[in-house]
C-alpha cells in the first residue's frame, strides 16, 4: 500500500475486528495516561487519531519501563524484548490475533501510514540513558537525550500525518518538516523538564544541563519547596524558558505544511505546552510546590485556535514576513505564537 493511498484509507471499513479492538485499547491508554495528547488527537479523523494512539501506546510502554521500580538489570532486560517485539513489527510477524493489542495496532498503523519505526528505537535508547542514569554537562548533551525521548514522537507523528506544499513554500521548506518536527519534540520536552523539576528530584533525576546549574548557583538540586540557599532558581527558569520558547518558535514552522486537521492537532498540543512554559516563567517556584498545568478552559480556547487554523495562517505570513525582511534588512521582531504571553 502506498503511503498517499494509506493515509487516505477508511478508519474501520476495512479494519479487522481484532485489529479494531487493538486500537481501541491503544486509544483508552491514552485517555487515561496522556491528557494533553489525547486532547490533541481527539482533532483527527479517526484513522490517524488510531495510528498516534498505537504510537503513544507504545512509548508508553518504554517509558514505563524506564521510570518503574525494578532494578536496572530487570529494566534492561525488558528493553531489549520491547526493542525485539518492535523488530516483529517492522519485519510484519505481528498476527491479527496475537495477544499483545499494541504490537497489534501499531503493526497495522505502520502498514496504513509511512511512520519512521527506526525512530521507536531511538526512543528505546534515550530510555537507555535514564537507566543508567546518565546526567549532562552542556545543553548539547542533552539535546540528545530529548531528541530520543522527544523528537522522535515528533517525526513519528510526521509519519501519520503526512506533509502538504501549500502555495507560496519552497521545496527546502517542504524537506524540513523532519527538522521542524524534531525540534517542537525538544521545545516540548524541555518544558516538561522544567515542570518535573521536584517530581523528578525525588527519583533522584536532574536534567537539566550541570553547566547551567552552576551558572545559576543550583548544584544542590531540588529536594525541597524552596529553592537552594543563595540560589537564582528564577534566573535559572528564565533561561530555560527562552531556550524553549526559540524552540518553540522553530518548531511552529511546521505547522503550514501540515493538512487542516493534523495542524490544528499540532497546534492544540503544543499550543497547550506553550502556554504551560509561560505560566511556569511567570511563577518560576511553583514548580517545586507541585505539577503545573492549565485549566481545560484555556486547553479548549488553545484547541479552538488550532481548529481555526488561525495559528498557522499567522505563521505562514510571520514567516514570509521574516523572508522579505532578510531580503531588505527589516527590524527583526519578537515571534510570539500560539497564545504565548497574550492569549
Amino acid at each position: 500500500m502506498t503511503p498517499s493511498a494509506s493515509a487516505s484509507a477508511p478508519a474501520s471499513a476495512s479494519v479487522p475486528a481484532p485489529v479494531l479492538a487493538a486500537y481501541r485499547y491503544c486509544e483508552t491508554v491514552t485517555g487515561h495516561q496522556a491528557r494533553n495528547f489525547a486532547y490533541g488527537i481527539r482533532l483527527l479523523p479517526p484513522g490517524k487519531r488510531q495510528a498516534m494512539s498505537a504510537l503513544y501506546a507504545f512509548s508508553r510502554r518504554v517509558d514505563d519501563i524506564g521510570d518503574g521500580d525494578l532494578p536496572a538489570s530487570a529494566k534492561l532486560a525488558r528493553l531489549d524484548d520491547t526493542r525485539a517485539l518492535l523488530a516483529r513489527v517492522r519485519d510484519g510477524g505481528v498476527r491479527t490475533d496475537d495477544t499483545d493489542p499494541v504490537a497489534v495496532a501499531l503493526t497495522h498503523a505502520a502498514e496504513r501510514f509511512p511512520i519512521p519505526l527506526a525512530a521507536l528505537d531511538e526512543l528505546i535508547d534515550g530510555v537507555l540513558m535514564d537507566v543508567r542514569g546518565e546526567t549532562y554537562d552542556t545543553w548539547d548533551d542533552l539535546r540528545t537525550y530529548c531528541r530520543r525521548v522527544a523528537g522522535t514522537i515528533g517525526r513519528l507523528s510526521l509519519g501519520v500525518f503526512g506533509v502538504t506544499s501549500p502555495h507560496g513554500h519552497s521545496a527546502r521548506e517542504t524537506e524540513r518538516a523532519p527538522e521542524y518536527a524534531d525540534t517542537l519534540g525538544l521545545a516540548l520536552q524541555l518544558t516538561n523538564i522544567l515542570r518535573d523539576i521536584r517530581e523528578d528530584a525525588a527519583h533522584g533525576r536532574l536534567y537539566l544541563p550541570a553547566d547551567d546549574l552552576a551558572k545559576f548557583g543550583c548544584t544542590a538540586g531540588f529536594h525541597t519547596p524552596v529553592p537552594p540557599a543563595g540560589a537564582d532558581f528564577t534566573g535559572l527558569v528564565h533561561y530555560q524558558a527562552r531556550r524553549a520558547r526559540a524552540l518553540f518558535t522553530e518548531g511552529f514552522r511546521l505547522l503550514p505544511l501540515l493538512d487542516r486537521r493534523s495542524g490544528a492537532c499540532v497546534a492544540a498540543m503544543a499550543g497547550i505546552y506553550r502556554r504551560l512554559l509561560d505560566r511556569i516563567a511567570r511563577d518560576p517556584e511553583a514548580v517545586l510546590h507541585g505539577r503545573v498545568s492549565l485549566p481545560a478552559p484555556e486547553k479548549a480556547y488553545v484547541a479552538v485556535r488550532g481548529l481555526s487554523g488561525l495559528d498557522a495562517r499567522h505563521i505562514t505570513r510571520r514567516t514570509a514576513r521574516h523572508r522579505a525582511g532578510r531580503a531588505g534588512q527589516a527590524p527583526h521582531g519578537d515571534v510570539r505564537l500560539l497564545g504565548g504571553g497574550q492569549g
